[in-house]
């Protein structure tokens, strides 16, 4: 019977700079996915590659003094190899400098042109070269890109534009029909109330004042929006051109995933859907955007030395603690958190401990009491029984949670299974059961259900950790990593096990975070006090941090009241600014994500006195930069007397996100 067909993506890399870990996470959360997805007897097809057109790479490629071609060879090198690293088992890597695709998207601008889709006229507003993003006045905030915060310029240029409108309600209505198509929940919500309800305006399709991009062939002092470019990939890394579309494209599309970050959930849910509906089509099945994984709940920054890397990360821990951690750590629908400490601590707590101690010494046993020759398990008992019962649920659960595309709570089933197995050791004893030659038969019955308790351990971390399963299996014996396999507790025939290895050695967290310290952190810091000074930038004036409050405000009405957003949030971390005397930074987890919030209260409140407390902000405020830093909120605070000011703390029990009405 022929199998299953199922074509996932991820988001391709922008080949602006190497890509840091949380960049890398995507590539291992797909593959994760898409290696349980083989195991369930799908045919995978799993796309991955790089973004390589635009003004952010024409300006990096001519600060470098090199070809932008120069630049995009490079950093797609360096994406490509960082992918392979992470043992990732992508099908096919697309490069939207390829040839192929060039070809397909002039096409695919022009039928789009012919069809009256896209007409020309002139653009004159705000542009954001980070974000190659067009806004109006009023979507500034503050005057920054609503999007990244940055300084946005001024742009007027002759361009072609796409009739965003023609297609909205056909979009919504097939989001109406497909509840699935956008997730988490969450994220569906923020595109519907933010972007369609409110009205789309017609895209901007075209640049004209620079050159590297994909030239408009009937038209070519034009070249094509970057975003309009690069979304095709999906379709033109299978084969699709729109006068001879391949057997491949016809097999795979529609896509089943598109994995992507949550950044530019608006890109994929809104622009790509309406692009295929212009082309005729059919839409990808589902679009997963995924939180951010952020350092200390902070943004990644060279010049504070916390920009972590996966090469570095993999010479220091191996490729699957690696993966483990980006895996295990990221919520659903929320943004993770890593720091050196962090993994350090859990590498050591769920890797060496938990997982590595189990095999070893489980492994060591039946080659010290019965020469390495072990049976099929055996139920003989309750505490068996609950070992036997447990694994087999770990299994349905684990395949569950991935089908869901919860990787973090499939992992957690797996060590909780490694747990409990530590656990059925020292329920049974068998150092005790060796002293007793009446016990050797139940000794022996201990270390077969040992063994085929890990043998589930190892057949389930096969698409999060592929070398660490090889490795289990191997060792206790077991050629049997099937998912089939797993039906029945005990399957697994007589075997010998193989020597007993370390999985993971424990690291001594003083030494491994003194080396880097020497090696990652300062070099890091260094560089970029060396970029900075070379480019020399005007000192900012420190912005106002408070201004004098009035003793009396004018009355509202309800209606007033009911605009402001009152949430329940929980400040995850907590520091002072360095730039400010007066400002704490929080990171405040807001239900959906973690947000920074700047607050003057320094005088009254330590660091250490709010995190870890959940507090009241306003949701809805715009964006202001205080002391040259953007603050995403308020929180709220009484004035307690002459010179007091005591904020306002929630109970423990409300959950992050609740509305204050």
């Amino acid at each position: 019977m022929e199998k299953k067909k199922f074509y996932m993506t991820t988001a391709i890399a922008y080949t602006s700079a190497k890509p840091h870990i949380g960049n890398t996470y995507e590539i291992v959360f797909s593959d994760a996915i898409a290696r349980h997805k083989r195991m369930e007897g799908y045919d995978v097809f799993f796309c991955t590659g790089t973004d390589e057109h635009g003004q952010k790479i024409e300006e990096k490629a001519k600060a470098a003094g090199i070809t932008p071609k120069e630049h995009v060879d490079k950093i797609s090198g360096e994406v490509r190899r960082i992918w392979d690293l992470m043992n990732s088992s992508y099908n096919y890597f697309v490069r939207t400098t390829d040839d192929y695709h060039e070809k397909a998207v002039q096409k695919i601008f022009k039928r789009m042109y012919e069809k009256g889709d896209i007409y020309k006229s002139e653009y004159e507003g705000m542009y954001c070269t980070p974000c190659e993003s067009f806004w109006t006045e009023s979507q500034l905030v503050n005057g920054c890109c609503p999007d990244c915060g940055r300084p946005v310029k001024p742009a007027k240029e002759e361009a072609y534009f796409f009739k965003m409108s023609k297609y909205a309600d056909r979009l919504m209505k097939y989001i109406d029909e497909n509840p699935d198509f956008i997730v988490p929940e969450s994220r569906k919500k923020e595109m519907i109330n933010n972007f369609l309800k409110p009205g789309l305006q017609d895209l901007c399709v075209s640049r004209t004042s620079f050159k590297w991009g994909i030239p408009v062939d009937f038209d070519p002092k034009h070249v094509v929006y970057v975003w309009l470019d690069a979304l095709t990939n999906y379709i033109t890394a299978i084969g699709y051109d729109p006068d001879h579309p391949s057997e491949q494209f016809e097999k795979l599309w529609p896509a089943d995933l598109h994995i992507i970050g949550k950044d530019i959930l608006r890109f994929h849910t809104i622009y790509w859907p309406i692009f295929l509906m212009s082309m005729d089509l059919p839409l990808p099945k589902q679009v997963l955007g995924h939180p951010w994984l952020l350092f200390a709940a902070d943004k990644m920054s060279k010049s504070k030395g916390n920009v972590i890397y996966a090469d570095d990360m993999v010479n220091l821990f191996g490729v699957d603690a690696v993966r483990y951690y980006l895996l295990s750590s990221m919520p659903y629908a929320q943004d993770g958190n890593i720091t050196y400490e962090t993994f350090i601590t859990k590498y050591n707590t769920d890797l060496a401990n938990t997982l590595g101690n189990l095999v070893n010494r489980t492994v060591s046993m039946v080659n010290k009491y019965f020469g390495g020759e072990i049976n099929a398990a055996a139920i003989e008992n309750d505490l068996d029984r609950d070992l036997a019962d447990t694994a087999l649920s770990t299994a349905k659960s684990v395949n569950e949670l991935m089908d869901a595309y919860h990787t973090a709570d499939a992992l957690g089933k797996i060590i909780t299974l490694a747990q409990r197995s530590n656990k059925y050791i020292d329920e049974t004893t068998p150092w005790a059961l060796a002293k007793d030659e009446a016990q050797l038969p139940r000794l022996k019955t201990v270390l077969s259900n040992l063994i085929e308790a890990i043998r589930y351990i190892g057949a389930l971390l096969a698409p999060f950790m592929p070398d660490t399963s090889a490795s289990i299996l191997a060792q206790i014996g077991s050629p049997e990593g099937t998912l089939e396999s797993l039906a029945q507790f005990g399957s697994a025939p007589s075997r010998t096990v193989g020597e007993a290895k370390a999985l993971f050695a424990r690291i001594d967290e003083k030494a491994m975070m003194e080396r880097i310290q020497k090696e990652i952190v300062e070099p890091q810091i260094a560089q970029a006090a060396k970029e900075a000074a070379a480019s020399a930038p005007a000192e900012e004036k420190p912005a106002e941090e408070e201004k004098e409050g009035v003793a009396f405000l004018p009355e509202i009405t309800i209606d007033d009241f009911g605009k402001i957003d009152l949430r329940v949030g929980k400040v995850v971390s907590c520091e002072k600014l360095k730039k400010s005397r007066k400002l704490l930074r929080l990171m405040v987890e807001d239900g959906q994500g973690t947000r920074q919030i700047l607050s003057g209260i320094s005088k009254w409140y330590k660091p250490e006195d709010l995190t870890g407390r959940k507090i009241i902000f306003v949701a809805n405020l715009a964006p202001a930069k205080l002391a040259g830093e953007l603050s995403e909120g308020m929180i709220l605070a009484a004035d307690a007397g002459e010179d007091d000011v005591k904020v306002m703390f929630v109970d423990d029990s409300v959950p992050a996100g609740s509305r204050i009405h």
